[in-house]
């Protein structure tokens, strides 16, 4: 079979790569080509184009680099009418994806989304766009079959793939990651400001200085491999806060709490069983008014905007956003989270029902099961008629 997968993001690249290596396991003639990243790339795929280049944030960033995305947007319809593949994947990121889908629709090519749009946060309406163009969805959380339900669409739960990645990850000791890294002998506090170069610089501010007012723990940060290493340089001129490339899960496994901007990193310190903070801020002009244009689309639907605390239905973790992101405030919850035992004992309590409510572990090889059976029977389907 040859698969054309698009990914746009650090995460999409991660389950996207997972994904592949288990339908290589039962489709030896497997031949892939896609959008997504280096994790993609080593399991064989050919990589079209990375993520870093198609990560824009918010909504004014999305209208400010438009031509940028239309002129992907085109290119990306040529390479896949060019390649013919036998399924076209596409992986979360919609604003892109969904283009694309209702391209391949038209052009006679099967389907499959893999990690839905977040429709039950905003754009609801997107559901129909997905019931009309989009053959098969498989969804990452339990509330997500139960939401498409009331659509008569019918989606297929595998669990989230995070869970895989985790389990699966042989570290060093606390030790020798000091030593490789270059570390001191401190307490670890990670700090996750996100991949993109506006979270970064929109997050790290106020994570460092509240830094600055722990001296007895270092801190962090989980540089993102897309990253260029000058968007970090301006945060690292402190005795207590370092930086470690492409090692996010190693950190996480030898922290003793984080500073998480929201998105699929706070899943992630979830996992590892980390309390931890969750972040979130727009600054200057288009910042903004993409925060008050998300506000005023999701907030009456959804009470939070860290998954942890959206699949719990519950806040089982702080989340401070936008005006409420501060050193003051942020120092206070980190404090809590250092030094209130029963306060971090209730959080790695909930993280364990969290664990269980996602499914599980084999996420990758249930979507890859799944992927594979539609496109078997779509093949006998074709040869009877």
């Amino acid at each position: 079979m040859k698969y054309y997968i698009i990914a746009g993001e650090a995460s999409g690249d991660l389950h996207a790569s997972n994904l592949v290596k288990n339908l290589k396991l039962d489709d030896a003639q497997a031949e892939f080509r896609g959008w997504g990243g280096d994790l993609m790339q080593q399991q064989g795929v050919t990589l079209v184009k990375h993520y870093r280049d198609l990560a824009f944030m918010g909504f004014a960033e999305v209208v400010q680099h438009l031509p940028k995305i239309l002129k992907n947007i085109k290119f990306c319809k040529s390479d896949i009418l060019a390649y013919q593949p036998d399924v076209l994947i596409l992986v979360d990121y919609p604003g892109f994806n969904l283009r694309i889908a209702r391209f391949a629709k038209k052009a006679g090519i099967k389907i499959v989304y893999y990690i839905s749009p977040q429709v039950w946060a905003w754009k609801s309406s997107r559901v129909n766009l997905i019931k009309e163009v989009v053959d098969k969805m498989l969804v990452i959380f339990p509330f997500e079959k139960n939401f498409y339900a009331k659509y008569n669409y019918e989606v297929d739960f595998v669990g989230h793939p995070l869970l895989d990645v985790i389990n699966h990850s042989p570290y060093s000791s606390l030790k020798d990651f000091q030593h490789t890294n270059n570390l001191p002998d401190k307490p670890i506090v990670a700090l996750l400001p996100g991949s993109r170069h506006q979270e970064i610089q929109n997050m790290l501010p106020v994570m460092r200085d509240t830094a600055l007012q722990f001296p007895s723990y270092q801190f962090i940060i989980a540089g993102a491999p897309s990253a260029h290493k000058k968007w970090y340089a301006d945060f690292l001129n402190h005795t207590n806060i370092s930086i470690v490339y492409g090692k996010t899960y190693e950190l996480l496994s030898h922290s003793t709490a984080a500073l998480v901007t929201s998105g699929t990193a706070t899943m992630e310190a979830a996992m590892w069983n980390v309390p931890e903070v969750i972040c979130y801020r727009a600054k200057g002009l288009t910042g903004t008014i993409s925060y008050h244009l998300a506000k005023k689309l999701i907030g009456k639907k959804l009470k939070f905007i860290g998954m942890v605390n959206l699949v719990m239905e519950k806040e089982v973790v702080k989340e401070l956003i936008q005006h409420e992101l501060t050193v003051e405030n942020l120092s206070g919850e980190l404090k809590k989270l250092l030094e209130d035992v029963n306060y971090r004992s209730r959080i790695i309590s909930e993280y364990k029902e969290l664990y269980e409510k996602l499914g599980g572990q084999g996420a990758s090889s249930r979507a890859a099961k799944v992927i594979l059976d539609f496109l078997y029977e779509n093949k006998i389907h074709t040869i009877a008629t």
